[in-house]
């Protein structure tokens, strides 16, 4: 079948085969228009359901408030840092460090009642206390300690202790 309109432009083209042509685009349009209307029908469905019982303004709302929230959670963290920073530098100047030694300070008495115990911060300062227990009775005494170093000389029990202290062992017994 001849087509004068076709012939008239110059083109030999059956216009059976054109309309079949046309036939089968307008199928495969058909086919994606249907394959966009079912993805934009599950679309909806999601977003209606995310939406259920919201607006636009009350979803603004709870953005807002969970903005404020994570400001509230950040000015919280800061004054726990702060606070945390705080204790820290408290406990620099607590005894921390612990030193103990346990001796017989005359043989004839036994049972080790006599002791050492050196009490130190992180700066290596605080004090050695010294308990000597004799048959007549029990002698207490003290020395400071600046930075790890007595200006009183110290016995070999509380050089003992105040070694301990400055290491992080604790207690010893002789």
């Amino acid at each position: 079948m001849d087509s004068k309109l076709f012939s008239g432009i110059g083109l030999n083209i059956d216009p059976g085969i054109l309309f079949i042509i046309l036939f089968i685009l307008i199928l495969i349009l058909l086919i994606a228009f249907l394959m966009q209307s079912f993805k934009y029908g599950e679309l909806r469905a999601s977003y209606e359901a995310f939406m259920k019982g919201r607006n636009a303004a009350t979803l603004e709302e709870e953005i807002e408030q969970l903005f404020d929230d994570i400001a509230r959670l950040k000015v919280g963290a800061e004054k726990n840092r702060n606070d945390i920073n705080k204790i820290i530098m408290n406990l620099r100047e607590t005894y921390q460090r612990v030193g103990i030694v346990k001796y017989d300070a005359f043989k004839e008495m036994g049972g080790k009642l006599s002791f050492s115990i050196a009490l130190l911060d992180d700066n290596a300062s605080g004090f050695i206390l010294n308990s000597v227990h004799s048959s007549d009775g029990c002698y207490v005494y003290t020395k400071e300690i600046v930075e790890g170093e007595c200006q009183i000389t110290l016995g070999d029990e509380e050089k003992k202790a105040l070694m301990l202290a400055l290491e992080g062992d604790s207690i010893t017994f002789d």
